[in-house]
């Protein structure tokens, strides 16, 4: 007897064997597809109704319920929103300033926002982080008919519920800092660095701890996004990692460990191998979007040497294949993933990161009919 969707993502993340892998398709703002690429997918299924963004400079589509019933998607994904008290603000035609203070704009030829602002860029001291204006973790905005989202999708489908939780401390410290910057204090002023960070993970798991505290009892997974990998290595040495930032990342998991027992999936572009055992100590449960593209991220030695620990979330190539491949080859890159990520449970089937508006209709397709062909369990590739 099949599985429920939901029955069928739980014994694949606890890594025991279900009927098949699961699949993914807008269950999360980084397993998704460009608004711009989605038209086409809607076009093909005859969906007309209005794009939902689910993640603004990303600009993330919202997947539509018939496209994710047709594919047969496994995850829901309901988003808690922003302060009241903090609306973007629109700054002059195609840019907005978020509840940071942080500014992006979006060039006339670009498919994302660019940064443009950081409001703690430039020379700055302790005080000026102690004292910078941040949202308020208690707003309302942040939760509101949060619950009840859940409580729909929890009652009346069998869908898994996905949810997402602040940035811990990379992205937002960067956003606030500006990148250059925020490098050059890890080399030059490794003090003003950690009062950074402290400030930014105090905000953060106070927010989380809200989110969670209005639903952390009916989601079964929940969304953490920290890129740390360039495409050849991690943005940041292990040694560093450890020293400053896997304590406050400990604090910030510790907080949301003690709110849910949903699934933690930590998102990470790039190559962060490195960073893989430290990961796991923290009590990653997943991790996203699995660039199989970028250095020491082959699938064959992750799934050998992290599967009986770590469930991966991803990994169907979208630098190369997707845009690239033929729909044969499409397929052919799924079953090299099954095969190395799938046996004993742990792995879903989804695009390493978003779609993008350069992959033909055809391969998402070829994507999903090679997971039905070879994610029946038991593999056997």
């Amino acid at each position: 007897m099949p599985l429920s969707h939901r029955e069928r993502v739980i014994k694949t993340l606890r890594h025991q064997e279900p009927d098949r892998i699961p699949f993914d398709l807008g269950g999360t703002m980084c397993s998704s597809i460009h608004v711009a690429g989605y038209q086409k997918l809607k076009a093909h299924f005859g969906v007309e109704d209005e794009d939902t963004i689910i993640h603004k400079f990303m600009q993330t589509a919202g997947v539509h319920e018939p496209i994710l019933r047709a594919l047969d998607v496994d995850f829901r994904f309901v988003r808690s929103c922003g302060p009241d008290s903090r609306p973007d603000t629109p700054v002059g035609g195609n840019g907005y300033q978020d509840e940071y203070g942080v500014v992006r704009r979006q060039p006339s030829s670009a498919l994302y926002y660019d940064l443009i602002k950081s409001p703690l860029a430039g020379p700055i001291t302790i005080q000026d982080i102690v004292n910078f204006p941040w949202p308020d973790p208690g707003d309302p905005g942040y939760t509101r008919g949060f619950r009840q989202q859940l409580s729909d999708w929890r009652e009346n489908t069998d869908y898994a519920v996905v949810t997402r939780l602040p940035t811990p401390i990379v992205h937002l410290s960067q956003f606030l800092r500006g990148f250059e910057d925020w490098f050059i204090d890890l080399a030059a002023d490794q003090k003003l660095a950690a009062a950074m960070f402290d400030a930014v993970v105090e905000h953060t798991s106070a927010i989380a701890a809200e989110i969670l505290k209005a639903g952390g009892d009916l989601v079964d997974v929940v969304l953490v996004g920290e890129d740390m990998g360039f495409q050849n290595g991690p943005i940041i040495s292990p040694e560093l990692y450890r020293r400053l930032f896997k304590p406050r990342h400990k604090k910030f998991f510790d907080t949301v460990k003690k709110h849910t027992s949903a699934f933690v999936l930590l998102h990470s572009c790039g190559s962060i191998y490195k960073l893989l055992p430290d990961i796991i100590e923290l009590g990653v449960d997943a991790i996203n979007p699995v660039h199989v593209a970028a250095r020491d991220m082959d699938s064959s030695m992750l799934g050998s040497e992290f599967g009986d620990r770590l469930s991966f979330w991803g990994g169907i190539d979208t630098q190369r294949v997707l845009p690239n491949g033929t729909p044969e080859e499409v397929k052919a890159e799924v079953r090299r993933r099954i095969r190395d990520l799938a046996p004993g449970g742990g792995y879903v089937l989804a695009a390493a990161h978003n779609i993008q508006p350069d992959v033909p209709v055809e391969n998402i397709l070829a994507m999903f009919e090679a997971g039905r062909e070879y994610g029946r369990y038991p593999i056997n590739l």
